[in-house]
């Protein structure tokens, strides 16, 4: 969770040593900036399986499905920002190649600076945050306006897929199968399939075990209520389903996933 309106990291701080809290399907309460230095790997953003590399943004904002899975030499900074702040942001996830090296010196230094307010927390330096996060946004939606980044347009199967993981974030709680969503969507749970493995490499159904499993994980992990409440907040219909669940996707039983 985020403590603060703004704060920075870096990708390995994200996965803070556990894989699946990247690589699985998920959505965040606040808005994320991704600047990625080094490396190469595969984002899942607005319903789309993307290639991404060194100088490449992602911005997630708030809600948006998303995942990330990084090479191991891989490096990056993350800016969070909770939502109803007053910065003013892009409402719609992004991703941004950026090849002059200009550009790619401000956002750095940009990050830097902020970075240094954040260690050294010397007085206001929640106001400074406030003034370089917005100064981060400043370039970002400038980088948006340039002609070189308006993206590509989406095909019919691209658009579902989005809508699909739209649908998926706001709902995954419910226990609904895959095929009311499809039915919410006005399509057959073959076409839906179709559509999102066309643009994630994965299928609709899989999408919505990773989210589930991600928050599954997400709240053994980091809070303390029983599984019994983890399992009806996630719309399993007994605790022993959600044990089983857990069990066929991580080899361990809720109580154990806590201890390991």
């Amino acid at each position: 969770m985020l403590d603060a309106d703004i704060a920075l990291t870096t990708l390995a701080q994200l996965a803070q040593g556990q894989d699946w809290r990247l690589h699985l399907v998920h959505d965040a309460p606040h808005h994320m900036l991704i600047w990625i230095t080094r490396g190469q790997g595969v984002a899942l953003l607005d319903g789309m399986r993307r290639g991404v590399g060194a100088n490449n943004v992602l911005f997630v904002p708030a809600g948006s499905l998303f995942a990330l899975q990084m090479g191991r030499q891989s490096m990056g900074q993350a800016v969070l920002v909770r939502d109803g702040t007053a910065l003013r942001l892009p409402e719609i996830p992004r991703h941004l190649r950026i090849r002059d090296a200009k550009p790619q010196t401000e956002l750095t230094a940009l990050i830097e600076a902020a970075g240094r307010e954040q260690q050294q927390r010397r007085a206001l330096f929640n106001d400074a945050l406030e003034a370089h996060a917005a100064l981060i946004s400043v370039w970002l939606r400038r980088q948006i306006a340039l002609d070189e980044h308006v993206p590509d347009k989406r095909n019919a199967a691209g658009r579902l897929s989005a809508k699909y993981c739209a649908l998926l974030a706001a709902h995954y709680r419910t226990g609904q199968p895959m095929a009311q969503y499809a039915e919410m969507l006005g399509v057959t749970p073959t076409h839906l399939s179709r559509a999102v493995k066309a643009s994630t490499g994965k299928t609709a159904a899989d999408l919505l075990t990773d989210r589930v499993h991600h928050a599954a994980r997400l709240l053994l992990y980091d809070t303390k209520e029983p599984a019994q409440n983890i399992a009806r907040h996630l719309g399993f219909r007994s605790a022993a389903y959600f044990t089983r669940f857990m069990q066929h996707h991580t080899g361990l039983t809720p109580s154990n996933l806590r201890v390991a």
